[in-house]
């Protein structure tokens, strides 16, 4: 009873221990690969195959999983690395490295470490490059550093089968003293820039000021020009409607002595009137005047001076002028045309002007100044050597 009781418990250890050799063969023979990965089987130690993602069935204690690599594309950050420029700048940069595993069977057996020789070939080929520049353009050549690394970098992993996308770097560092001579130069630059702005915008400002101004004064001139040559026109025009309808009137030298006699008193009022001088032909009008209203006439004929200091006023009768019909005649003037008017208004002035110049020169007389002594005795001569001005009676 106790043998076959032990033969029992035998049976049952060896078939427990043959359950769990067949469960832990089923588990080594059974490997399931994730999606993106890849495995490489060696059996007795030596490559056996390279399984990708799915189940797959080993060889249980002759085959083993050696490595299980991963394809998907990484991303490793590496420490600042100390690198001198062509200008001997000890500069600090940080470098990013983005690169995929192509091939697992000789990313395991071509390379021991493949990403610590990515990190020194980095390095190395950041110094060379950096090497050939000085710091402005180690600042400024990003994208170039960035391609030759990845030219370098690509090619060099390309035979242990792994593929370099990108090399980014990710700060540049200068020294202390160097970065604070940049930020000085910086605000100097912005300073420049900011006077050289201000100094175009009070040149603008002051440009559309000027040609403000310039307009402004352009436009006043022409108001000016234009308001001038409107006043002369409507000068001319009335000058020319007076002309026309006095010419129309058939004004006689009564009528013009008349008018003559309303300007005196202005002329004798201006401050600077002194003297002023009446033609002989004026003289013997008024005596034709002062004959028509039953007057006496000139003492004097032939003088024509007469003194402003005198205080009895000149006042003629306009009564016996009631008989002329000028005011019927004006009244019935028709205006011809401007041009017309004009040419002969230039013939008429023409002709008095050469009638006035001949009346001039045959004699005039002159009206003493204010303030003259007693005038010599008849018929004495004058200090000039010239008769005396006798004024005409009523003057």
């Amino acid at each position: 009873m106790d043998t076959a009781t032990g033969l029992g418990m035998a049976t049952l250890i060896v078939l427990i221990l043959i359950a769990l050799f067949v469960i832990v063969a089923i588990f080594k023979a059974v490997r399931i690969v994730p999606q993106s990965y890849a495995i490489i089987v060696e059996r007795l130690g030596k490559f056996q195959a390279e399984y990708g993602a799915g189940m797959h069935f080993l060889v249980p204690f002759i085959d083993r999983v050696r490595t299980m690599v991963d394809l998907r594309e990484q991303v490793v950050s590496f420490p600042p690395q100390p690198v001198i420029t062509s200008d001997n700048l000890v500069v600090s940069i940080d470098s990013v490295i983005y690169y995929q595993v192509t091939d697992p069977k000789r990313a395991t057996y071509e390379i021991a470490n493949y990403l610590q020789a990515i990190e020194q070939l980095t390095v190395t080929t950041l110094r060379n490059v950096i090497g050939a520049m000085d710091l402005e353009q180690t600042l400024t050549s990003r994208d170039q550093i960035n391609g030759q690394l990845r030219g370098v970098l690509d090619q060099a992993t390309g035979r242990w089968g792994i593929r370099v996308s990108n090399v980014e770097l990710k700060s540049i560092d200068p020294p202390a003293s160097i970065q604070g001579a940049m930020e000085q130069q910086m605000r100097a630059e912005r300073d420049r820039r900011a006077a050289i702005l201000t100094a175009e915008g009070v040149k603008q400002s002051q440009i559309l000021t000027a040609e403000g101004d310039k307009q402004s004064a352009i436009l006043r001139a022409e108001g000016q020009a234009q308001s001038a040559i409107l006043k002369a026109q409507g000068e001319s025009r009335a000058i020319l409607q007076v002309f026309d309808a006095i010419h129309r009137g058939n004004a006689d030298p009564k009528l013009l002595a008349y008018q003559y006699l309303q300007t005196l008193p202005k002329i004798a009022n201006g401050t600077s009137s002194k003297m002023w001088i009446v033609p002989t032909e004026f003289t013997a009008a008024l005596d034709g005047i002062a004959g028509a209203l039953g007057g006496k006439g000139s003492t004097a004929p032939g003088s024509g001076a007469f003194s402003a200091d005198s205080d009895e006023p000149v006042s003629v009768d306009m009564s016996g002028l009631g008989d002329l019909s000028l005011t019927s005649e004006l009244a019935s003037t028709n205006l011809a045309a401007p041009e017309e008017a004009l040419a002969e208004a230039k013939g008429e002035a023409e002709t008095a002007s050469s009638v006035a110049e001949q009346n001039t020169s045959e004699a005039t007389t002159t009206l003493p100044a204010r303030g003259v002594h007693a005038a010599p005795a008849q018929g004495a001569p004058t200090a000039d050597g010239l008769p005396p001005v006798v004024p005409p009676a009523g003057a």
